[in-house]
């Protein structure tokens, strides 16, 4: 759970909970300001908690408005509300509806769909900030295919990934996609770079890959870069691989892999998250490969399905 404050695109108080945490602690959770709007993001639309969440909230909560946004227009979500004048639906174009069991298409074209929320007025500039997205996406997968080929086939058996501010909300999803794609044989750990130090600085251990992604705001920098020369200093890890702009020569070692990002600092961190987790989805896809497991299914056992299954929803007392 994050909260954001008025310096966003909405200009208002915003805050993001999982439909989960909804489900299970209902409204001591919500904000306490009157009226309100709940915006849910949905691959399938199809997950057990998420249309529970929603419906809680239809029930308990009537200043509450509903805006679904989902990649799946068959999904329950879509179909469950659309004559409730209370809840809005927008379904994004089919492609994004990845049939994968790891969906970054999914993941990115939701965020960037939110995005657009706190630029309504500004279309042109939401429109560029895509653009700008989009070249950089083509030029990582172009220029680093084969050097990322080359890092997910190394042999780490732990990952750790590490970002500041929205960058850190990527990693939650760039480490779970890790841990997915390789059925659990990598075991993943994310944070920020200060929190960093107190304590699970010692999850690294010889077969751990760093993955940092590097501010491009002066003060977050600053403290990032310090962290990485620590880390060189106690020699911590098997290697790092940085994703950002201008990357300093300085805090690469033998082994280490940039991702330089031209125009990154243009574009700002708050919108960088979708490159971060392409880096991601890219280092998980080749550490999938070398594991000998599918990429679109590798959880050879079912333990872990593209839709989570139907499970019993309890109310509370």
């Amino acid at each position: 759970m994050c909260k954001v404050g008025p310096a966003n695109g909405l200009g208002i108080w915003s805050e993001s909970i999982g439909a989960g945490i909804l489900l299970t602690h209902g409204k001591r959770v919500l904000p306490k300001s009157r009226p309100a709007l709940l915006i849910s993001l949905a691959r399938s639309g199809d997950s057990p908690e998420s249309r529970a969440a929603i419906q809680l909230l239809l029930d308990t909560e009537p200043q509450f408005r509903h805006l679904i946004v989902t990649c799946n227009e068959q999904g329950s979500l879509t179909k469950a509300w659309r004559n409730n004048a209370q809840v809005r639906v927008i379904t994004l174009p089919p492609e994004t509806n990845d049939e994968s069991l790891v969906m970054t298409s999914s993941f990115t074209n939701l965020v960037l769909a939110a995005r657009y929320l706190g630029m309504l007025d500004s279309p042109d500039q939401y429109r560029l900030i895509c653009q700008g997205l989009g070249q950089i996406a083509q030029e990582i997968i172009q220029s680093n295919f084969d050097a990322l080929a080359a890092v997910g086939t190394s042999g780490f058996q732990r990952a750790v990934f590490l970002g500041s501010g929205s960058r850190y909300a990527g990693t939650r999803e760039a480490a779970l996609k890790m841990l997915e794609m390789t059925a659990g044989r990598v075991t993943t750990l994310c944070e920020t770079y200060l929190a960093f130090r107190h304590g699970p600085m010692s999850y690294i251990q010889e077969d751990t890959l760093i993955v940092c992604n590097l501010s491009s705001d002066a003060t977050l920098r600053a403290y990032e870069l310090d962290l990485l020369r620590e880390l060189d200093r106690k020699k911590l890890g098997l290697a790092k691989l940085i994703v950002g702009e201008r990357i300093p020569s300085e805090v690469l070692r033998k082994g280490d892999l940039a991702i330089e990002c031209t125009g990154l600092g243009k574009i700002g961190d708050e919108d960088s998250t979708v490159l971060d987790v392409l880096v991601a989805q890219l280092l998980a896809f080749f550490r999938c490969r070398a594991e000998g497991l599918r990429p679109d299914s590798p959880s050879e056992d079912g333990v872990i399905q593209r839709v989570v299954g139907t499970f019993p929803l309890h109310s509370s007392s």
